[in-house]
């Protein structure tokens, strides 16, 4: 019983997660450009990027890909 239980916490953690992330991507169109490359650069062909290889590639420093990550998590937050 306690696996079918298990089982049924992590399908709805799943189903939670994949509605959190929809809900995101809804609202990026609130980012600027340079904040959507700084995000999207984040993952890229399902491979998570350091702050660093993504400053390279954008053509920025490595701590404004973290400033603007931050302002990012907070624009996101006041649109939730």
């Amino acid at each position: 019983m306690d696996i079918l239980v298990s089982e049924n916490d992590e399908v709805a953690d799943h189903v939670e997660l994949k509605m959190e992330k929809n809900k995101i991507y809804q609202d990026l169109d609130i980012l600027d450009e340079r904040e959507q490359e700084a995000i999207f650069g984040l993952e890229h062909g399902g491979e998570v990027r350091t702050q660093q290889e993504i400053a390279m590639e954008v053509g920025i420093s490595r701590s404004y890909v973290s400033w603007i990550e931050k302002r990012v998590l907070m624009k996101l937050y006041h649109e939730f």
